[in-house]
């Protein structure tokens, strides 16, 4: 059994790879890499909350408002699902240092940004989007995961949603255990019917690799993030197939025509 979709619209960023353009050119050896900030200012957020934002919630917002342009859809009438390993290392290892430490000098807007939807968040009051939000995390396996779910709420009768994945650096104590680098964010608006590659996404028994070997993959291979690179190399290639890791012992088998 597949589950099918339209991707009407993506969106990516990476250090050196600042827009799905621009990575689709380097995936195709057209363009080399940019000299890029070191983490993107979202457009959707006032000058003060850019600065506040955590570099995890930056680049949540900067591709997924991407994807929404490049589908022409209004980013307030989309659900979204918003898959993430670990959210912010960086903000988990200061609260586990501060509460270890010093725990009354907590910041309380650091507090705020360490829940696991705090992306999610900022999109929907950014927006203004009514429409569900739903943060996704299961390790590795969190893109295939947050794919399962964008998907099955196509199936289940949406008409489109939006699939946002995303993971930053680590840091600290916390960063040598949960090992991540760099800032990576790819997504995609999934649509029923329309405009766009058709995908047909199938789960398999057969475990694949946890990052492909194409530009892309070995480019950003550092970040927590890089089981999505196969689809994007796929994409950047307008190649037939591509399969993303599931799980211990499983995969998502990916159709595109």
């Amino acid at each position: 059994m597949s589950l099918h979709a339209h991707i009407e619209g993506i969106g990516f960023w990476t250090g050196g790879l600042p827009s799905w353009a621009h990575a689709r050119g380097y995936a195709r050896g057209e363009q080399a890499l940019a000299d890029t900030p070191s983490r993107p200012a979202p457009r959707l957020l006032a000058p003060n909350e850019r600065r506040r934002v955590p570099d995890s919630v930056a680049v949540a917002l900067e591709v997924a408002l991407a994807a929404c342009e490049a589908a022409g859809r209004d980013p307030a009438t989309l659900p979204s699902v918003f898959a993430s390993t670990h959210g912010d290392l960086g903000i988990t290892d200061y609260m586990c240092r501060t509460l270890a430490t010093e725990p009354e000098a907590m910041s309380p807007t650091r507090f705020h940004n360490s829940v696991h939807n705090a992306a999610a968040g900022y999109w929907t009051i950014g927006t203004g989007a009514m429409a569900p939000a739903t943060a996704v995390s299961a390790y590795r396996a969190s893109f295939a995961q947050g794919l399962l779910e964008a998907m099955t709420q196509l199936a289940d009768g949406a008409e489109a949603v939006l699939l946002v994945a995303y993971d930053a650096g680590g840091t600290g104590a916390l960063g040598e255990m949960a090992q991540s680098e760099g800032l990576l964010g790819g997504a995609l608006v999934l649509a029923r019917a329309g405009a766009g590659p058709r995908l047909a996404v199938r789960w398999s028994a057969q475990a694949s690799a946890l990052a492909g070997d194409g530009a892309l993959a070995r480019h950003a291979a550092a970040n927590i993030m890089a089981p999505m690179l196969p689809l994007f190399d796929a994409l950047s290639l307008g190649q037939a197939h591509a399969h993303v890791h599931a799980g211990e012992d499983a995969s998502l088998a990916l159709a595109l025509s």
